[in-house]
């Protein structure tokens, strides 16, 4: 398996199915690499509108505050862009249309590297994955290959101006320690920055001090987890593709 070189890429672009999804997956990886001066997209391809047991919050208004928390958080990663597809949340699938729309995001910003969700995971011991996590990994993997790449796919989108391009690395998430991955980004230097990041997803981790003492110790125990079998302080994991 061919593995990634050291340099940071120029660009790089992280498209996942709901605000927070990046933060949990790769905000580590994304902050260090946006302080080497790698220009960093977030695409979300929806708006997490039923992201609450609250009967009383209208999913607009959901989607309109995690939009909210989304953009802060990446402004703590240190992201330059970022784009909303609003597909409605709970329902995504791998549709023509949700592919088009992330072509264009790829044609639009020409990332050499894309962080998306794995569409093969579906279950693990203690949780089941969700399905929307899926259907988003899937339409990127079909988006950036061979979609994004060939000129006449989509010819509508070479008329808005958006030409081809060959995205050559992909990096899928894993789910932490015994997940298994074939590349790891020593985070350890911003570590804290991913927790401050995902601390930005008020409606989705809450205000309560003491849950968020743990939950910010249990992420640092899980990346340092990842990170002590690969000789790194505290790390992220992927399953990385080289594309030729």
């Amino acid at each position: 398996m061919e593995q990634p070189t050291n340099r940071t890429p120029e660009r790089a672009m992280i498209i996942v199915a709901h605000p927070d999804d990046g933060e949990y997956m790769a905000a580590g990886t994304l902050a260090k690499w946006a302080k080497a001066g790698t220009e960093v997209t977030y695409v979300l391809c929806t708006s997490g509108d039923k992201g609450t047991s609250d009967p009383e919050i209208k999913p607009e208004e959901l989607a309109a505050t995690r939009e909210i928390e989304q953009q802060n958080a990446a402004n703590v990663v240190g992201a330059k862009n970022v784009e909303f597809l609003r597909y409605e949340d709970g329902i995504l699938q791998n549709t023509l249309e949700l592919r088009k729309d992330i072509v264009r995001q790829i044609r639009k910003h020409r990332p050499d590297a894309i962080f998306c969700q794995d569409p093969m995971r579906r279950y693990g011991d203690s949780f089941i994955n969700h399905p929307d996590h899926r259907a988003a990994g899937e339409a990127v993997l079909d988006a950036v290959f061979p979609s994004a790449r060939d000129y006449h796919v989509y010819p509508d989108l070479i008329e808005e101006g958006y030409m081809p391009h060959n995205t050559l690395q992909v990096y899928m998430g894993t789910f932490g320690f015994g997940d298994p991955g074939n590349v790891w980004v020593d985070i350890s230097d911003t570590i804290d920055t991913k927790i401050d990041a995902l601390m930005e997803h008020k409606s989705q981790v809450g205000t309560d001090e003491e849950r968020l003492k743990t939950m910010r110790e249990r992420i640092k125990e899980t990346a340092a987890q990842v990170g002590a079998t690969h000789a790194m302080g505290h790390a992220e994991g992927f399953k990385y593709i080289k594309l030729r």
